[in-house]
């Protein structure tokens, strides 16, 4: 990239701040609350569970472990080195916008295998990943190769990554509000070697 200048417009910030807002919204008032709904429910009966996804999609599911691990529930995150096998009646979340990706669905084949169940946050229900999937959980929102903008004005499945963050913690915020426990029982699991 060349850069002719280190003078950047305000504006030009604004702009975007307004475009990622505005791409959220979009993606949040397409929703289908009862899938999340049912992905909670699926949840909170698992003896474990695991998280999944590559790149930025990977690090929000990280954010959304740490989330579910605060309401009690045995969170691992995917090739942490105490993640323990996944087994029957487990869960494993696993994120890919395409549905495509290949260490995602192979993890969510091997779990469907091991008699676990598969929540899939993807933004095609016609993937590989969705085929594999207990619960579909589609995230309207542009895969990585939007090169055109037709769905995003954002870079390469920003707005993808973004939505995985913020649903996932309207379903942690949903499971913690329906639990009915305060926010200091939460924060007695909060890490505390930091």
């Amino acid at each position: 990239m060349t850069q002719t200048s280190t003078q950047l417009d305000p504006g030009l910030f604004s702009d975007a701040t307004r475009a990622v807002v505005g791409e959220m919204d979009k993606v949040i008032a397409a929703i289908q609350p009862e899938a999340w709904t049912r992905a909670g429910a699926l949840l909170l009966k698992a003896p474990k569970v695991f998280t999944l996804g590559t790149g930025r999609s990977g690090l929000a599911l990280q954010m959304a472990a740490m989330r579910l691990m605060h309401l009690g529930l045995p969170t691992h995150v995917v090739g942490e080195v105490t993640a323990p096998a996944i087994g029957h009646g487990d869960i494993l979340v696993a994120a890919s916008g395409s549905g495509k990706t290949a260490r995602v669905v192979r993890a969510a084949q091997t779990a469907r295998d091991q008699g676990a169940d598969v929540i899939a946050l993807t933004t095609s229900v016609d993937s590989p990943l969705a085929e594999i999937a207990t619960e579909v959980l589609v995230v309207p929102a542009a895969d990585k190769q939007d090169f055109d903008g037709s769905t995003s004005v954002q870079y390469a499945g920003s707005l993808f990554e973004q939505s995985v963050l913020v649903v996932t913690d309207a379903l942690f915020h949903t499971l913690w509000k329906s639990g009915g426990s305060q926010a200091r029982e939460l924060w007695r699991l909060h890490a505390n070697l930091e």
